[in-house]
């Protein structure tokens, strides 16, 4: 039915505008907390919290996790998940390196750069093409987040090794999208959220124990609380809404919802250290913004159903 369509693809939009909300104002607790704390220790107990707060909604809907198992098995939600884990986890390593070594509301705008790289994954890996709508979006976020990036912010001009660091995340990100894109509407979407973290979480350990020494485990202080909070809103609310709303719309339309993130970043950038954005920078992200609305009135329908979408 269009109309009940329409309404499960709003709500599946405004939440992925949430998440977007909610990972932009991390930016900079995510900084802070990798100055005091080794990036993998860090991510490792971020993505403990998120495991951690899943697991009441796994006990909660068990029974419906059950019945998911018997059309598609256990193995398949396994490969699924930790495939996806594996992007979610280069990810989040890059960006949170990154963060060492740029300001946080540059590394927002960077990671934007995933709204132009998932409908390349379409293009190269499926021989789909987006429609004219979303093409018209993709150029005007595109243009947008170089002005946000490129122009230079009045704290950290110019590129540094962070914003290549920040880049290859944009890469990840962009490889998640599309990952969870294909695997959403076909498995359970508590189950496959629970592997891609755990799957993060594991990587992370190995990659601490490997390769750092942190002092304590977990952390404290400020590290503990950005642990927390970004483990139980950043991820496994952010992540567990961004799987169940890609049942409903396409990872392109994703992708550009997700621009939105570098614009909350900076706002909150500004508001908690000061950062400031110049003319260039607001014109960035007034283009952001048209460029979600030009993908959202021009949306293709028929390149979504290609995909896999569920359509109503």
């Amino acid at each position: 039915m269009p109309s009940l369509h329409r309404h499960r693809k709003l709500v599946a939009d405004l939440g992925l505008l949430f998440v977007a909300f909610i990972w932009g104002l991390t930016f900079v607790m995510v900084q802070d907390a990798v100055q005091a704390y080794p990036v993998f220790a860090f991510l490792n107990v971020r993505f403990l919290f998120a495991l951690i707060g899943l697991l009441p909604i796994v006990i909660w809907r068990r029974r419906i996790i059950r019945q998911s198992l018997q059309h598609t098995n256990l193995r398949r939600h396994l490969a699924a998940g930790g495939i996806i884990g594996v992007f979610l986890f280069a990810g989040y390593s890059f960006q949170t390196a990154g963060l060492l070594f740029t300001t946080p509301a540059k590394a927002g705008f960077i990671t934007g750069l995933s709204v132009v790289i998932v409908p390349l994954l379409g293009v190269l890996l499926l021989r789909e093409r987006p429609g004219l709508g979303v093409i018209l979006g993709i150029g005007l976020a595109t243009i947008g987040l170089a002005l946000l990036s490129l122009s230079g912010l009045q704290s950290g001009a110019g590129v540094n090794p962070g914003d290549l660091l920040v880049l290859a995340c944009a890469i990840s990100f962009a490889a998640h999208i599309f990952s969870v894109g294909r695997f959403a509407p076909h498995l359970d979407v508590i189950l496959l959220t629970v592997v891609q973290i755990a799957t993060v979480m594991v990587l992370a350990g190995v990659a601490s124990l490997l390769f750092e020494q942190p002092d304590t485990w977990p952390p404290r202080g400020q590290p503990l609380f950005a642990a927390l909070f970004t483990g139980l809103l950043a991820t496994a609310l952010a992540f567990g809404l961004q799987t169940a709303a890609q049942r409903f719309t396409t990872a392109t339309h994703t992708a550009l919802i997700f621009a939105t993130e570098p614009v909350f970043a900076a706002l909150a950038s500004f508001v908690l250290i000061g950062e400031v954005l110049g003319a260039p920078q607001l014109l960035g992200c007034i283009l952001i913004l048209a460029g979600m609305l030009a993908a959202e009135l021009g949306a293709d329908t028929k390149w979504s159903a290609k995909q896999g979408r569920v359509e109503g």
